[in-house]
């Protein structure tokens, strides 16, 4: 069996003309689940890919299974609502690289719970991670797309970016925002040369997703197996999960699209749960 070092150099070797030859991405939350398959499919069309995670040594090892020589892959430690974190992991990933031209803003938790129950210090946490982190590494990898004049962000949303869900209102709150940072960022960046996009996926079984359909089981009263048919997937034309490897083609999609054409935009990627 390849390892994985070997199953992206015969990737690479057959498509030579890869949609982001020698492309400086940054992928957070990209130890595990989406972020670290969208890194994947980023290294395999040509991308020198910066793994950032809170867990650093997650984060070396997948940079690691990329490329063990370190010259295309890196792995820094980043807690995305940290200042300091962001601004030094930036800072390792332009010194070991030069540039930056692509930013996956994935990192993200879940809480669920009634809103007349929620907790404050939970409410405050879970945005922290996904509104702060998206700002803070988007402010920081601004800086340097604009003396490149040219990049594209790109931010993890979810089908919940545009619906609502009983339990959810943080993360609901969250992920709506992150659509209206994105449409700032393609404002203001368009000067610049750089874009900014929204992906919204539908449940991906990653562990995220895999905690939360016992902790509905329990709140709804209903089994795990109900969860999934009537609360996860109802809405889907199909009763499939969204895989991750779904979501890794959007990104790419979005991350080597030729011009500003597609730019302040959300992409659904649900198996039709949500259409607009």
């Amino acid at each position: 069996m390849r390892s994985l070092n070997e199953t992206l150099s015969v990737k690479q070797a057959a498509n030579p003309d890869g949609r982001l030859i020698d492309k400086v991405v940054m992928i957070t939350g990209a130890a595990s689940g989406i972020g670290r398959e969208i890194a994947l499919t980023f290294a395999s069309e040509g991308a020198m890919v910066v793994i950032a995670d809170l867990d650093r040594q997650a984060a070396q090892r997948t940079a690691a299974e990329i490329d063990p020589t370190g010259k295309r892959a890196l792995g820094v430690a980043m807690d995305v609502g940290d200042e300091e974190q962001v601004e030094i992991g930036m800072g390792q990933a332009i010194q070991a690289f030069g540039r930056l031209d692509v930013l996956v803003s994935n990192a993200g938790i879940q809480i669920v719970g009634p809103l007349v129950e929620f907790e404050f210090a939970k409410w405050k946490k879970l945005l922290s991670i996904h509104l702060d982190g998206a700002f803070l590494t988007t402010r920081a990898a601004l800086r340097q797309m604009y003396k490149q004049n040219s990049g594209s962000i790109i931010y993890m949303g979810s089908v919940h970016s545009k619906e609502a869900s009983p339990l959810k209102a943080a993360y609901v709150t969250a992920k709506h925002g992150l659509i209206g940072l994105a449409k700032v960022v393609a404002k203001e960046g368009a000067a610049h040369g750089v874009r900014a996009n929204v992906i919204c996926p539908g449940f991906v079984r990653t562990p995220l997703v895999e905690k939360q359909i016992p902790e509905q089981a329990r709140a709804f009263g209903i089994s795990e197996a109900e969860v999934v048919k009537n609360i996860m997937l109802k809405e889907t034309v199909d009763g499939e999960f969204t895989t991750v490897q779904d979501v890794a083609e959007a990104a790419l999609f979005l991350a080597a699209f030729p011009s500003s054409a597609l730019t302040g935009q959300s992409l659904v990627v649900s198996h039709g749960w949500s259409m607009q």
